[in-house]
């Protein structure tokens, strides 16, 4: 289908009257309806008075394609009015549109355009507005010095001063339209391309002397538009001040010649006198509200003035011409005065309109960035040109306010947001570079300089010194610091409805590249090698360590410099990036996923920039760190020892992590990272414990066999047989039964128990933290814990006490604050909500002691660890997963695993006694660490296992452990 077939289905869609299309083209054929050539008074910037008129017709003539098919003459008329110099039109906020492309399908517009892309037409005008470009900038330049743009200077040349500021915006629109690079819509037109490379070659086109002349214009606008708007304010009072001071003036030559006040050979003139006075009276009666005829009178009362001056010979007297002088001055300043107008002001606005670049100035943006780096104060210049830009705002806006719609705040704020955007993408060259002058400055301290000792021998003092070193680190401070006053010399400005304040503007420039600095450190070296065996996870973290220390120095060092806070700004970031990515990392667990415009963390201003997975199971850097530590730490690897607070190889007995381990965790990723972590696995573990519950009640506690099996080892368990005989064939009859069974709960029990172990040592490295970085803070939550906790504890003795509500915000952003300083107990938290699930203790009771039987108790490790290194099982995430799940659900199920599990060890011992042993046999010692673990970390008292295993059982049991 070709363009012209498309154009006119498209516009075709619409029944509009003939007539009413017909009158509409006439009347933007023949009027200028936007009242524009009173601002372009030049015949030869028609076309450009003209361009929004000719947007307007180049959209109307498309509701009737006949027009552009057949009717030559009328074409030929249209070009010759609109498009005569120009074939690159802006229609709408820098939408830009070739006619050459655009109406290639239309005969008659095609033939009517010929005369204007002939070739010399071309050339002459692309020549022509490059001589002009040549002319305009030493031009500008020269009027932008210091002293020129005075008020006089402007005053008496407003004409002039309009003329070169309406030469500058011309010669911009042309040049700027027509050697834009090509839209998508006419990329790949080949005679597109023929007359823009024409333009360019004949106009010699330097994108930065036209971003230069650009600087130039908005700038010597800006200051013009400043000077008027002051003027207009200070018209009427400067008026009445010199029309004051010429009156008294007046008056007082005309008691001079009165002979009442004696001056100097000045002899009584009664003539003189009267005419003064009347000329007192003349100026007086000068009225600023009708300018014209104030105008013409004050050039007679000048004219007078002159002739009384040269006819009665008073320049003899100093001190009279004097004050005829002066007169003259003041009324001359009256006249200047009076032709302040506001319609110099709405002339300016209507020239400087910068609209149609709205798209094509970005590729001018490296230019901008490229004279900032070079010269940081060019941000003032560049301050006139986002003004000038925001000038575009006015179109969109124009006719929603005529309408009065309630849509206008809304365009209006998503344009402004628009220009801010780019506003500040322009100016992030700055902390950009700073970073880069900061990252040496980093690798100068911490690789080069050397610390200096507190003594040191005096022939070692030239070498601690190090001058050429740190007088490198001080040229480089310097560079950062005039970076800094580059843009706080920019004023706060107001861009559209949206107040710009530069210091802002630094600080978020700051936040934004320490945010891309950070993330992209903590994703680049949080990658590890899920097949290696040995970890790198230490290494890894050790050079991230030495990476966040350096950004951290290198902050706590420049902040006084660039006038921020440095560290407040880095626990921010650090906290939000370490945030978002959990929340991202959160989200493969949850229905609803938190979406990035949804996210709390997320800021369009401040973006933390999401890269893509390193591996198939982690959405960003969080979730490696976290699956990296389950590596380490798996339990069918390594064995946990809780007295050394270490985990530690099975085969090679080497220590593997440590409680440093988490301190260096803290170092590299800070609480943040921590909290972050703690959150994750607490995920997991509702998972984890979530497929448990599920699978039970899907599979297995809905199975007819089962619920067999379990009603009658229940009946041969139940309370009143206190002990069983023959436990050995009692016992593994039933757990053999479900071989295949216990290894997926034991998985789901493990990996419980082993996140859980890491959630503790989590919580034991913050609350360290906390107490150690913030007491005031440690005692304040410990004690408004405790005070709360006495308060629910008074409740459920009285109910009549007062009890914190549910809508109260109190208990849950206390529990926040008491997660992030580590005030909590994993092994204690309910992570699921759940149902009492008939025979789950007793389910629970016989896979415990199907895997009790590959575990011992190791006197020298103080813990349960396995027996054969073929069957590899650590004791401590065993029991703690057991007592997990069982914290889960109501504490009866609890008190009747330990009841089963108590009368395990009975029966076993029973069984020992039976048999004349003088020791405990291994499944009855076994068991009963088993329940000592059970015990301690559930946080019960010891006289729990009194009340169910006899006192003397427990203490023989305790004197052949510590034997």
């Amino acid at each position: 289908m070709s363009s012209s077939q498309r154009w006119d289905g498209y516009f075709g869609r619409f029944t509009i009257n003939p007539l009413y299309v017909e009158m509409v083209l006439g009347r933007l054929r023949s009027d200028d309806i936007y009242n524009q050539l009173s601002a372009y008074p030049l015949p030869e910037h028609r076309s450009t008075a003209l361009s929004t008129q000719a947007a307007m017709l180049y959209v109307c003539l498309f509701f009737d394609p006949n027009v552009l098919h057949n009717q030559t003459a009328k074409m030929r008329e249209i070009v010759d009015r609109f498009f005569p110099d120009n074939w690159v039109i802006s229609i709408y906020m820098g939408i830009t549109v070739n006619l050459i492309d655009s109406w290639e399908h239309f005969k008659a517009a095609k033939t009517a355009l010929t005369n204007t892309l002939e070739m010399s037409n071309v050339r002459e005008y692309a020549c022509k507005y490059s001589s002009r470009l040549q002319k305009l900038i030493p031009q500008t330049q020269q009027l932008l010095k210091e002293g020129v743009l005075v008020e006089e200077n402007v005053l008496d040349h407003v004409s002039k001063v309009t003329n070169i500021i309406r030469e500058c915006n011309v010669t911009l629109r042309w040049l700027m339209l027509h050697t834009a690079a090509p839209g998508a819509a006419w990329d790949g037109n080949k005679r597109c391309k023929q007359i823009r490379d024409q333009v360019i070659n004949d106009a010699k086109y330097t994108p930065l002397q036209v971003f230069e002349l650009l600087l130039n214009t908005a700038e010597f606008e800006l200051k013009i538009k400043d000077l008027f708007k002051h003027l207009l304010l200070e018209k009427h009072n400067k008026w009445d001040s010199y029309k004051m001071e010429g009156r008294e003036r007046m008056q007082e030559l005309s008691e001079v010649f009165s002979g009442t006040k004696p001056l100097t050979r000045v002899e009584k003139n009664d003539n003189l006198k009267m005419w003064f006075s009347a000329m007192a009276k003349q100026i007086d009666s000068l009225k600023h509200d009708d300018a014209a005829a104030s105008g013409r009178k004050i050039a007679r009362l000048i004219q007078a003035l002159d002739e009384v001056q040269a006819f009665h010979q008073l320049e003899a007297n100093m001190q009279v011409k004097q004050f005829i002088v002066d007169t003259r001055r003041f009324l001359m300043q009256m006249v200047r005065t009076g032709n302040i107008k506001e319609e110099v002001l709405i002339t300016l606005q209507i020239v400087g309109d910068l609209s149609y670049a709205w798209e094509i100035i970005d590729p001018y943006t490296s230019y901008m960035q490229q004279g900032i780096k070079k010269d940081p104060s060019l941000v003032i210049k560049l301050r006139a040109t986002f003004l000038k830009l925001s000038s575009a705002l006015e179109i969109p806006l124009l006719r929603i306010n005529q309408a009065r719609s309630a849509d206008m705040v809304s365009v209006s704020q998503y344009y402004s947001g628009e220009l801010v955007s780019y506003v500040r993408r322009v100016l992030h060259i700055i902390p950009e570079t700073m970073f880069g002058l900061m990252a040496r400055i980093v690798h100068l301290q911490t690789d080069v300089i050397k610390e200096l000792p507190t003594r040191l021998e005096k022939e070692r003092l030239r070498e601690l010194a190090q001058l050429e070193e740190r007088h490198e680190v001080a040229r480089l401070t310097h560079a950062v610091s005039v970076f800094t006053e580059g843009i706080l010399k920019m004023k706060s400005t107001l861009v559209g409805i949206i107040r710009v304040d530069p210091k802002q503007l630094l600080e978020d420039g700051i936040r934004k590249e320490l945010v891309k600095q950070i993330a992209t450190a903590l994703n680049t070296l949080l990658v590890f090698n899920q097949k290696s065996k040995t970890s790198e996870l230490m290494t890894k973290l050790e050079s991230l360590e030495k990476i966040m220390d350096g950004y951290r120095r290198s902050f706590e060092y420049i902040q006084d410099y660039v006038n921020i806070y440095g560290l407040k700004i880095w626990h921010e970031e650090v906290s939000r990036i370490i945030s978002y990515n959990v929340e991202q990392e959160c989200n493969s667990f949850l229905r609803n996923k938190v979406q990035d415009w949804q996210s709390v963390y997320q800021s369009r201003t401040i973006p933390i920039p999401r890269f893509p997975p390193a591996d198939n199971t982690s959405v960003n850097f969080i979730g490696r760190l976290a699956r990296e530590l389950l590596r380490v730490t798996d339990p069918k690897s390594t064995v946990y020892i809780e007295q050394k607070t270490a985990w530690y190889d099975m085969k090679t007995h080497n220590e593997i992590m440590n409680i440093k381990s988490f301190s260096k965790i803290t170092r590299s990723v800070g609480t943040a990272g921590l909290t972050g972590l703690d959150r994750l696995f607490s995920f997991m573990i509702v998972t984890e414990l979530q497929n448990f519950v599920n699978s039970l009640q899907r599979g297995i506690l809905k199975d007819k066999g089962w619920l067999d099996v379990f009603s009658v080892v229940s009946k041969g368990l139940s309370p009143n047989t206190d002990t069983v005989s023959n436990p050995g064939r009692f016992y593994s009859q039933y757990t053999s039964r479900a071989q295949k069974v216990w290894p997926q709960i034991l998985e789901w029990v493990l990996k419980v128990g082993q996140m859980q172990v890491i959630k503790k040592h989590i919580a034991y490295e913050l609350n360290i933290s906390c107490k150690f970085e913030s007491k005031n803070l440690a005692s304040a939550l410990q004690a408004m814990n405790e005070a709360l906790l006495s308060e629910i504890a008074a409740h459920y003795k009285d109910p009549s006490k007062p009890y914190p509500k549910e809508s109260n915000p109190l208990m849950y952003e206390l529990s926040t604050y008491l997660d992030w300083a580590g005030m909590s107990n994993p092994y204690s938290k309910i992570y699921i909500t759940t149902k009492n699930l008939q025979y789950l203790a007793l389910l629970l009771f016989l896979f415990a002691i199907s895997q009790l039987g590959r575990l011992h108790y190791a006197r020298n490790l103080g813990t349960l660890i396995n027996k054969k290194s073929q069957e590899p099982l650590d004791g401590v995430p065993f029991v703690v997963g057991v007592q997990t799940v069982l914290r889960q659900f109501h504490p009866e199920i609890r008190n009747q695993f330990i009841l089963y599990v108590s009368q395990y060890v009975k029966s076993y011992v029973e069984s020992g006694i039976s048999s004349k042993s003088p020791e405990f046999s291994a499944e009855a010692a076994t068991g009963l660490h088993f329940l000592e673990m059970l015990v301690h970390y559930s946080g019960l008292p010891r006289n729990t296992l009194a009340d169910h295993i006899p006192e003397p059982v427990l203490d023989q049991y305790q004197s052949l452990v510590s034997a």
